[in-house]
């Protein structure tokens, strides 16, 4: 019922990319690309800090016992990822390796109950003959996408930096196969889905609060146990708990939206265990929900008037939304407005309702390689009267897979936002938004508005306001921006910049298209973050590259 979430990373792209054809050319900053660079705000390089023993406690949390931070851990072959890690039923094969680690459910209780962790690596490969750093740990965002599933499916992204490194990522605390959040089946999800999310009378707003308080009820029933320890702080604790037990002196980290607030979180918590962290796709921790979803609204409709241009450059009178911009506006939000009452037929029995329509644009919004799978989907919709590529491009996004079953990034995404965020809004609440949000973006403004009210109701009081990001004393941290970022703004990378510290967060900006820079294939940018992390080269802080 809410198309966009905290900052979804990598979550369901590659399944997204599947139905892409080659996109319109765009101008997207995937050309060679120069660096310019501003005055430099880091000087020490990341190796500089303490490679003295780390501690592995944070204030107020007891430390854990040798039991678990001196665990070994089984690698061995890894199986398909299940159903809830969103996998395709394909086991990753060769290098990939699997294992479980075991954490505390409640870090305050260390010699209590213990979850499992699961997860993938793939061994440092050597090429070149240059010494193996360490492991680096990704994660991929959401938060909810499933670290085990996402990083052998985007792992030639990162291949350059698997000579030196062990890529390694995780499925997080209450994602996939690490004690999953669990809450609707399939058909119920299916049913709560056709729940009109941008409710338009009394008689719809009723029915979305009972959807949310179903969809909460089933959460508490299924894993009650869980959702207090789904909370990003607690996830911070096991990304350390991760590096002593993979023998690293210094946590090496890349987090991808979401992924960079939990990179943030790590930095306060463990400033002098930081070694090389990168931080592409920014939340900005300076914002609260409403702030943040009115962010992400204004960014989707500066992501959606870019892919506008580039189609009416490209395919003038044909383009779906014809020259763009106001007009191009209206066409879609005429298209949603239809969809509200008549959803259209797919080649499937179901229907593209508005709700679905919203969430498939915003799913291809996220990479310009989507851009001509929109531009598809909303041909077939607007003058061919079907809705299969939208719903398509919505089903990805979502982690419904064709046989209908459904990973539980959604759950997980909720049970963490709930977690973390103290914030609960009502329908009078986002009623008196609605203007702002609408002003921001006639076509996703309605829908980011009302899901703030997703945690009304959760069983589990969230624990902070914002979240605490400030490093001091922290190795250099880079910082990537993309101007035409649309789930994680630009500002949001100045804003983690500042926040981390004077001298820890290293702002570098690409001036492009799409969620995130790092895999955009800008050479510049892949260059000044390579350096960074094999070559231990700090960018200078203000660094561009387009």
């Amino acid at each position: 019922m809410h198309p966009v979430v905290r900052g979804a990373g990598a979550l369901g792209l590659a399944a997204v990319l599947a139905t892409a054809t080659a996109a319109c050319e765009s101008g997207t900053g995937s050309g060679t690309g120069t660096a310019t660079s501003g005055p430099s705000t880091a000087s020490a390089s990341a190796s500089a800090a303490s490679t003295a023993p780390a501690t592995s406690t944070t204030a107020g949390v007891p430390p854990l016992p040798a039991s678990l931070t001196g665990q070994q851990l089984g690698w061995q072959s890894c199986p398909a990822p299940s159903t809830a890690q969103g996998g395709d039923g394909s086991a990753p094969g060769a290098p990939w390796e699997c294992a479980t680690l075991k954490a505390p459910l409640d870090y305050t209780k260390p010699d209590g109950q213990t979850i499992d962790l699961a997860l993938v690596r793939a061994v440092a490969t050597g090429t070149g003959g240059q010494p193996r750093i360490g492991s680096l740990i990704y994660n991929f965002g959401g938060p909810g996408g499933s670290g085990v599933a996402t990083l052998p499916a985007l792992a030639k992204d990162y291949a350059d930096l698997n000579a030196r490194y062990d890529l390694l990522s995780f499925d997080p605390r209450g994602v996939g196969n690490s004690a999953g959040v669990r809450c609707l089946d399939d058909a119920a999800t299916d049913a709560s889905a056709a729940v009109d999310g941008s409710p338009d009378d009394q008689a719809e707003t009723t029915a979305l609060d009972a959807a949310n308080s179903a969809y909460t009820a089933a959460c508490e029933q299924n894993s009650g146990a869980v959702l207090p320890h789904v909370d990003t702080v607690s996830a911070a604790r096991d990304l350390d708990l991760m590096r002593q037990v993979l023998g690293d002196a210094k946590l090496h980290y890349f987090g991808i939206s979401y992924g960079t607030e939990l990179g943030g979180v790590y930095a306060h918590q463990y400033p002098g265990n930081v070694g090389h962290l990168v931080m592409d796709a920014v939340v900005d921790p300076t914002k609260d929900p409403v702030q943040g979803a009115l962010g992400q609204a204004k960014g989707f409709q500066l992501a959606l008037d870019n892919f506008m241009k580039a189609c009416a450059a490209q395919a003038g009178s044909s383009c779906p939304t014809g020259q763009g911009g106001d007009e191009g506006t209206r066409r879609i939000t005429d298209l949603l407005n239809g969809l509200d009452t008549a959803p259209l037929p797919t080649a499937s029995n179901r229907k593209l309702t508005q709700d679905l329509a919203v969430t498939g644009i915003a799913a291809a919004l996220y990479n310009p390689n989507t851009w001509n799978a929109l531009s598809v989907g909303l041909q077939e919709a607007m003058q061919g009267g079907t809705g299969t590529t939208l719903l398509a491009l919505a089903d990805a996004y979502s982690g419904r897979d064709q046989q209908g079953h459904y990973s539980n990034q959604s759950a997980a995404n909720r049970a963490i936002s709930c977690a973390d965020d103290k914030s609960r809004y009502t329908a009078t609440d986002v009623q008196g938004l609605l203007p702002t949000f609408r002003q921001a973006s006639p076509v996703f403004g309605d829908f980011t508005a009302w899901g703030l009210t997703s945690c009304t109701g959760w069983p589990v009081q969230g624990s902070a306001d914002l979240p605490e990001v400030s490093a001091a004393g922290s190795a250099p941290i880079v910082v990537i921006g993309n101007t035409g970022d649309p789930a994680t703004p630009y500002e949001g990378s100045g804003a983690m910049a500042r926040q981390l510290g004077a001298g820890v967060g290293v702002q570098v900006t690409l001036q492009g298209q799409g969620h995130g820079g790092y895999d955009s294939g800008n050479p510049c940018l892949k260059q000044v973050v390579d350096q960074y992390l094999l070559a231990d080269k700090v960018p200078a802080g203000g660094t561009t590259c387009s």
